[in-house]
C-alpha cells in the first residue's frame, strides 16, 4: 500500500496528538511503549516521541539528554537499560516504538529528532533514524518534527516524500514552503502573537500543528482556528471537546 493510500484511507481525524504518549491520567512513564499503546487505544490522530542516539548508536525514546543522570549520548544501550521506567519497561528502542504503531492505521507517529551535542552527530542520529524508518518500511505512519532546521532540510533531501515539520517558531512560513517543508509545528504563544502567521501558512499549503496545548481554553481557540493537529498532555480532554 502506498503512503498516500494510507494518509486518506487511515489515520483518525481529531487533530488530538499525544505528547510523549498519553501518560498524564494512567501515570505512565512518558516516551515509553505503554504510553503510545494508550494513545492508540484513546484513538489520538498522532502520538509524539522523542528519540535519541546513544553511544553505541542505537536510537531510543527519551526526552531528556539524560536517562536516570547518564547521558544518553555517552552511554551504551546496555548502560541506560540497567535502569527501568517505572512501569518496569526497559528503555524503548526507536524499532519497538515503529513495530507497535504498525499494528494499526488510526495513530501517525510524530517522531521529534532530538538534537546531539554536535552538528555532525545530530545529523548521524537523523540519517539513522530515516534509514531505521525506511527499513522497516513504517514511512506512511511516521511524521519527522525538530527543533533544529538542517535536520528537517536533511530529512526531506532524503524522502522527499515524507512528512516534515519544524518546532522553532523562527522560520516564516514562506520560507519553509520554499525549503520544501511540509508543516509549521510551533508553540502556542507564536500563533497567539501573530494570529497572521495561520493565514500564511494555510495560504502556502502548510500543515498547521501546535505545541503543547493543556488549558481547555486555549484548545478551544486552536479548535476554532481548525489546526490540523494540537499536540497536548491532556489528549482525554481534548477528545472530549471534539465529540
Amino acid at each position: 500500500m502506498h503512503a498516500q493510500d494510507i494518509y486518506k484511507k487511515f489515520f483518525m481525524d481529531n487533530s488530538v496528538v499525544a505528547h510523549r504518549g498519553a501518560w498524564k491520567t494512567r501515570g505512565l512513564p512518558q516516551n515509553s511503549i505503554e504510553s503510545l499503546r494508550e494513545a492508540m487505544r484513546l484513538g489520538c490522530t498522532g502520538s509524539e516521541f522523542d528519540v535519541q542516539m546513544t553511544a553505541d548508536s542505537v536510537l531510543v525514546l527519551c526526552h531528556d539528554n539524560s536517562y536516570f543522570g547518564k547521558t544518553i549520548e555517552k552511554h551504551t544501550y546496555r548502560e541506560l537499560a540497567e535502569t527501568k521506567l517505572s512501569n518496569g519497561e526497559t528503555i524503548p528502542r526507536l524499532e519497538k516504538a515503529l513495530m507497535e504503531g504498525m499494528k494499526q492505521t488510526d495513530t501517525r507517529l510524530f517522531l521529534e529528532i532530538k538534537s546531539s551535542s554536535t552538528v555532525e552527530r545530530t545529523v548521524l542520529s537523523a540519517e539513522k533514524i530515516v534509514q531505521t524508518v525506511n527499513e522497516m518500511g513504517a514511512q506512511p505512519w511516521v511524521f519527522y518534527i525538530s527543533f533544529d532546521y538542517e535536520t528537517v532540510k536533511r530529512i526531506k533531501q532524503l524522502v522527499p516524500s515524507s512528512a516534515v515539520a519544524y518546532l522553532s517558531g523562527n522560520v516564516s512560513p514562506e520560507q519553509l514552503k520554499q525549503d520544501r517543508i511540509t508543516g509549521l509545528d510551533y508553540q502556542y504563544n507564536v500563533f497567539k502573537k501573530d494570529t497572521g502567521m495561520i493565514r500564511n501558512a494555510r495560504e502556502s499549503g502548510l500543515s498547521l500543528n501546535v505545541w503543547t496545548v493543556n488549558s481547555s481554553g486555549d484548545m478551544d481557540l486552536f479548535l476554532v482556528h481548525g489546526f490540523d493537529y494540537i499536540t497536548t498532555d491532556e489528549p482525554e480532554l481534548l477528545l472530549s471537546k471534539k465529540k
